[in-house]
């Protein structure tokens, strides 16, 4: 992707009420993420950087760019997003959260609420067990089948 359009992207992000922005492009991927202020460009897949012909104007340094470290082999049940929207633990701010790490959780308890356009959807354990790991935040924005909790 050329340098000049990915920093047009970026400003348009950070002006933006936009949180993240995902481009396919038949010469790769990027994913722009605004976070606390900073816009932060990753991308999805690499592809080879070309440098401009002799002659033409050097464009701006390239900005800063996190590739996200190699998820850890996951044990137990991976319980996933089944829809984009805004994780919370619980269902009142500063409220008591459905679970934390050590809950011991039936088939069918509310783990959770994914707000999905102005509406919460309490979502419910699919396996029993006890949660080991919770894998996002509360108010974190979250993706179709992006693991949430791992139960064992």
């Amino acid at each position: 992707m050329d340098l000049r359009k990915l920093k047009t992207l970026i400003d348009l992000v950070s002006d933006s009420n936009i949180a993240e922005l995902e481009i396919t492009e038949a010469d790769g991927k990027v994913r722009i993420v605004k976070s606390g202020g900073a816009v932060h460009a990753a991308p999805a897949a690499l592809s080879p950087v070309m440098s401009p012909p002799v002659g033409q104007p050097q464009a701006a340094p390239a900005p800063v760019v996190e590739v996200p470290a190699a998820p850890a082999t996951v044990t137990g049940h991976v319980v996933k997003s089944p829809m984009v929207g805004t994780f919370y633990g619980s269902s009142t701010p500063g409220g008591k959260a459905f679970v934390d790490v050590g809950s011991v959780v039936k088939e069918g308890d509310p783990i959770c609420i994914i707000e999905a356009m102005k509406i919460m959807n309490e979502i419910e354990a699919d396996k029993a067990g006890t949660i080991t790991q919770i894998l996002v935040e509360n108010g974190q924005a979250v993706e179709y089948g992006q693991p949430l909790f791992i139960i064992e």
